[in-house]
């Protein structure tokens, strides 16, 4: 598959504009050193490994079909981030190409501001546009579903690990799913290279898993 500044990035240029004083547009090798600020801050728990995950899963885009968005301000400094890349879905006819949103962080000082939101939409629109079926992710039910995000079970959908809360396994379908495409997720290597699926003991949120949510 084309990887996302061949396919999209006249479109994408054509479509940015200011949102909330923030314009958002295609990470650039300069943005790199204030988007691992802006996970430093976004991720205060664990940043060492969402800031790894990053370096590892950026270098992916110059092959396969992904993207890379930042947020910038009236000032010119970045203020958020959101990655997506290159998945797999085994549906039982054959293996179906999708998309994971991993990580999405926005500087804390701007958040509540629409930074993240347009972020999401406007990678949810440019994946669409090049064909993407389908888009996963891991997070909060009561803030994605305002981007068409919905429990994946309820589609068939399989969890990759059962460390993943139900209710924060999400799925956007997007114009070309097709009814199909059912299956389990399988995330890329390096989610798990960096132990960042799911949740360990040691996350406050481990409740989530043994309420059998």
């Amino acid at each position: 598959m084309r990887h996302f500044q061949s396919a999209n990035s006249v479109a994408l240029a054509a479509a940015s504009r200011y949102v909330r004083g923030v314009l958002v547009r295609e990470e650039r090798s300069t943005d790199h050193a204030a988007v691992r600020e802006i996970h430093r801050a976004a991720f205060a728990s664990h940043p060492d490994g969402v800031i790894r995950l990053v370096d590892a899963l950026r270098r992916s885009l110059t092959a396969e079909l992904g993207l890379s968005l930042v947020s910038v301000d009236g000032e010119g400094s970045v203020v958020g981030h959101v990655l997506f890349t290159h998945n797999l879905l085994d549906a039982p006819p054959r293996l179906v190409y999708v998309q994971v949103l991993s990580p999405l962080g926005v500087r804390p000082d701007v958040q509540g501001r629409g930074v993240g939101s347009e972020l999401v939409r406007k990678g949810l629109r440019a994946l669409a546009d090049d064909g993407v079926p389908m888009v996963f992710l891991e997070g909060s039910p009561a803030y994605y579903s305002r981007f068409g995000f919905s429990p994946a079970g309820d589609h068939g959908y399989r969890r990759p690990s059962l460390r993943i809360p139900k209710a924060g396994f999400q799925v956007c379908l997007l114009p070309k799913h097709a009814s199909w495409m059912t299956g389990t997720l399988v995330y890329r290597h390096e989610f798990w290279d960096h132990d960042l699926v799911g949740l360990r003991p040691a996350d406050p949120r481990w409740q989530l898993l043994t309420d059998g949510s």
